[in-house]
């Protein structure tokens, strides 16, 4: 089965127009997805989908660098990609020139992300398999074969790695049975947008109480007065037993993350999220140490895996919160998985995007199921945003997520929407 042909497509939803996943530093995101289709000679016609999360103006720029990747894919056999996954994965990403506007970070990882998770779409729709019991039915040794650990063997080996997965092997059994009859504890985004009225928030706080959430994240860091004010309000809906995470999308330097990260601490807070630049791995583990024990919670906006080693040998990071389209695809999701349990420390994989929730249900099922530590430090971003537009949405009951049962990564987008939505770069009005 090989790759015959390759589709990309600009799609962009208009969230703005009712302020979804507005915060601190994004006022008016239009979710949107850089996405691909990879075709093959099956006569059955089967193919792979994969798409990177942009919020709007420049996803244009990654369906650019998508297709200056698809040399390096197309015509390649399927067989052969699996033989040597860690081998595709370098490959990939290891063109020499493409490489320099990189390297292994920004708008060629972001469309690496796409195209590799195309490619482990087309695997488990081969093999009938959801994603994650295709990954969660291989072998230790099998896993391991799939992550390139260059640059990451100072904190992990590949030996390390394998015999950690074998240690929980004799585990996984039950833990599916678990977490297929239960589901995956998730945490909802949906009432705390930045952009939401005082009447909004207090709705949706409540019809998220009504269906079954525990656990919710508010954004914080434009206005500390109204900061204060947004969430005594969701204290007086929610309750004092469940648990609020606040999220400051890296709007704060560190001194003023620490003085307003007290301020709210009166809230009693689970975690800060993203309280400073993503890249400073020194100041988040001096916001870490300041703060505690609310934790610090980071890695939507994190490169790559290198970046990851660095936080977690830091102390810098108490909870991993993995995006699965940030990184180049689930071998580098993989890697971060291993090192975050090698370390010690809680995924709770980010999912406020369009596709980022039907992304890392199948990496958090995963990771419960073959890798993962405590139970209730782990929890899934849910936001309640155009699902409807996937041929497989999640599915949830009482806050948790039920495992996907179809083939797949769940990210193919319906046909009707991906003609509805596709962007045309005349429809944008010029600006002075």
């Amino acid at each position: 089965m090989r790759l015959r042909d390759a589709e990309i497509l600009d799609l962009r939803f208009p969230t703005s127009d009712e302020r979804h996943g507005s915060d601190a530093m994004n006022p008016d995101p239009d979710y949107s997805a850089a996405y691909v289709i990879l075709r093959t000679d099956d006569p059955a016609g089967l193919a792979g989908h994969g798409l990177a999360f942009t919020i709007g103006r420049g996803n244009d720029i990654v369906c650019a660098a998508i297709r200056a990747l698809l040399p390096r894919v197309l015509g390649k056999d399927l067989n052969e990609i699996i033989s040597d996954m860690a081998g595709f994965w370098r490959h990939l990403n290891g063109d020499s020139q493409l490489r320099w506007l990189g390297p292994d970070k920004g708008v060629v990882h972001l469309a690496a992300a796409a195209v590799v998770n195309a490619v482990w779409d087309l695997w488990a729709r081969r093999d009938g398999k959801p994603l994650w019991k295709l990954l969660v039915d291989m072998t230790p040794a099998q896993l391991v074969a799939c992550i390139d650990f260059r640059y990451l063997t100072d904190a992990l080996t590949p030996t390390e790695a394998r015999e950690f997965l074998e240690g929980r092997a004799a585990r996984k059994s039950g833990e599916e049975e678990r977490v297929l009859a239960k589901g995956l504890r998730g945490y909802t985004t949906s009432a705390g947008w930045l952009g939401y009225s005082d009447e909004t928030v207090r709705r949706r706080c409540q019809d998220a109480l009504d269906e079954g959430w525990t656990d919710f994240k508010f954004k914080v860091g434009h206005n500390l007065e109204d900061d204060l004010r947004r969430l005594t309000l969701a204290r007086e809906v929610i309750g004092p037993e469940s648990r609020l995470m606040v999220d400051a999308n890296q709007v704060w330097d560190v001194p003023q993350a620490i003085a307003w990260v007290s301020e709210l601490a009166r809230f009693h807070l689970w975690w800060i999220e993203e309280p400073t630049s993503p890249d400073d791995v020194l100041g988040h583990a001096v916001i870490a140490q300041a703060v505690a024990p609310i934790r610090v919670a980071t890695g939507e906006h994190c490169a790559n895996a290198v970046l990851f080693k660095q936080f977690l040998q830091a102390g810098a990071m108490d909870v991993c919160q993995l995006d699965a389209c940030r990184v180049a695809g689930v071998n580098e999701c993989l890697a971060i998985l291993l090192l975050s349990a090698k370390f010690n420390v809680p995924v709770c994989p980010h999912a406020g995007g369009v596709g980022l929730c039907e992304h890392v249900q199948h990496l958090a099922a995963f990771d419960a199921i073959a890798v993962g530590g405590p139970r209730d430090d782990r929890v899934v971003e849910y936001v309640d945003h155009l699902h409807e537009h996937f041929v497989d949405p999640v599915r949830l009951r009482r806050g948790h997520y039920l495992l996907p049962r179809r083939p797949g990564y769940s990210i193919e987008i319906r046909e009707e929407s991906r003609h509805r939505y596709r962007h045309s770069p005349h429809s944008e009005p010029p600006t002075a």
